[in-house]
């Protein structure tokens, strides 16, 4: 059994209790992990605030980015076995697992460069004064991770976190903890003080609503459902606790008919197949202007004809779902598009080789899905491609912007006014032109509006998040 990793040391769950690790390609049970309680986290927050108090808040800026920059180092030479960790733990093909682990080192390398250069201000004020303002971190970070990019998503919150000067307590989601477990055993080795990076396992309702309600906490960093964002919300208020929530998203892609469709394609498909569409920034809409929405349609359905399922060992364009009910979420969806009439375009293929027990889902792409269906409104989480038509650029917009959701949105037009008059009329937290998420872009702040939450994670941006502004007026005449 894999056990929490509580100031840089394995500890056994206090309750002795285990959850099964099931292999996504296979459907079979490889490993377990330690099942942690209301005590385990006790244990791990009270690691972090002593290693707060006595040794981090006291570290300067210099030398934590020094030991981050260790870890980056650490990181980047066991790359290849944090990648086949993921692949196996996430079901994620190579490819994406080894860009995962790679993202991971840019991240910690990022925040390690940019630790000392977190700065107040000077306030020019009355004659008398000088004022000036100083970012302070918030003290013990909790942060809350999802299975979908395990890797990715911890460099981003504790990366930042760390390198703000707070010391850290991470839930991961139960389906994907091995490669975590991981970091934070090589972070130990890299040099960190103990308790400043803390790992507990387990359930959410369990060991993360006894993290999040935790009064020793300081700051709560959370990416998942809109459903649970609003559980973590609640829990957190009880202690004031400030919450970053990232909650998924509907994301549109805006077709227009002077688009370089060359281009757009391979990049729409991407955006949806990858990790089998289990991605928050997955571009789930595609909204095609009707003068050439066949045409595009015709040459999509070609590209996801081509596709192919498999296990992670075979490395193909999708690995399976994360777990049986999710592929039963997802088949539902697609059960109920078949019911209310909605046409199938085209599908991929399910390799002859895949183990029959795996969590597969073909890619599928559908057309003319109404806007105000399910399929056009809520967040599938899987390789699930919803396309409608569009009249004209307000058209475009009202769609676009007709969800609950605002994450990610793209536009793919060669006219420069339009693109920007679309980029400022969408309401979304990034916008991309003619590209779809910038190669990941780990220099750029993440995050949503409206239901796709709040706060921003990534780039420098996320240093301000984690540190809290003091203001000091300082009378001297």
């Amino acid at each position: 059994m894999r056990q929490h990793f509580i100031n840089n040391r394995w500890a056994a769950p206090n309750g002795g209790d285990s959850i099964p690790v099931v292999d996504p390609s296979t459907g079979l049970i490889f490993d377990a992990l330690a099942r942690g309680n209301a005590a385990d986290i006790d244990l791990a927050v009270g690691a972090a605030r002593q290693a707060y108090d006595q040794v981090w808040s006291r570290t300067s800026a210099a030398e934590r980015g020094r030991l981050l920059m260790r870890l980056s180092q650490k990181l980047q030479t066991h790359q290849e076995e944090l990648a086949m960790l993921e692949a196996r733990d996430c079901g994620k093909p190579f490819k994406q697992a080894r860009a995962d682990a790679a993202a991971i080192v840019r991240y910690f390398e990022f925040y390690a460069g940019a630790a000392d250069k977190l700065h107040g201000e000077t306030i020019p004020y009355q004659t008398g004064y000088t004022v000036l303002t100083l970012r302070e971190p918030h003290g013990v970070t909790a942060h809350i991770v999802p299975w979908n990019y395990p890797m990715q998503i911890f460099g981003r919150c504790v990366g930042g976190a760390l390198a703000a000067g707070n010391t850290c307590v991470v839930k991961p989601a139960e389906d994907a903890c091995l490669s975590l477990l991981r970091v934070a055993e090589l972070a130990a080795e890299a040099g960190l003080p103990d308790g400043v990076l803390n790992i507990v396992t387990g359930y959410g309702h369990e060991a993360g609503d006894c993290l999040v309600k935790h009064a020793d906490v300081d700051h709560v960093s959370f990416t998942g459902s809109p459903h649970v964002g609003k559980l973590v919300v609640c829990a957190a208020a009880e202690h004031h606790t400030p919450v970053t929530l990232e909650l998924g998203g509907k994301s549109p892609q805006v077709v227009f008919a002077d688009a370089d469709l060359d281009a757009m394609l391979p990049v729409v498909v991407n955006a949806i197949v990858q990790n089998a569409g289990q991605t928050c920034s997955a571009g789930s809409r595609l909204l095609i202007e009707r003068g050439i929405y066949e045409a595009v349609l015709e040459r999509l359905g070609q590209a996801f004809s081509q596709l192919r399922v498999g296990s992670a060992s075979m490395d193909l364009d999708c690995g399976p779902l994360i777990r049986k009910s999710q592929q039963a979420r997802v088949a539902g969806f697609l059960h109920e598009a078949s019911v209310d009439g909605i046409a199938v375009v085209a599908q991929g293929k399910l390799d002859d080789g895949a183990p029959a027990a795996g969590f597969y889902q073909v890619p599928t792409l559908l057309r003319d899905v109404p806007p105000r269906h399910r399929l056009a409104q809520e967040e599938v989480f899987g390789p699930i491609l919803a396309a409608m038509p569009f009249d004209d650029e307000a058209d475009a917009i009202a769609l676009a912007n007709g969800t609950d959701f605002g994450l990610v949105a793209s536009v793919w037009t060669r006219d420069g006014g339009r693109q920007m008059r679309m980029a400022r009329a969408i309401r979304s937290g990034q916008v991309f032109i003619n590209n779809y998420g910038a190669g990941g872009g780990v220099e750029l702040p993440f995050g949503g509006v409206k239901a796709s939450g709040h706060g921003r994670e990534k780039g420098f941006e996320a240093l301000y998040g984690f540190t809290v502004l003091k203001t000091i007026a300082i009378k001297h005449d």
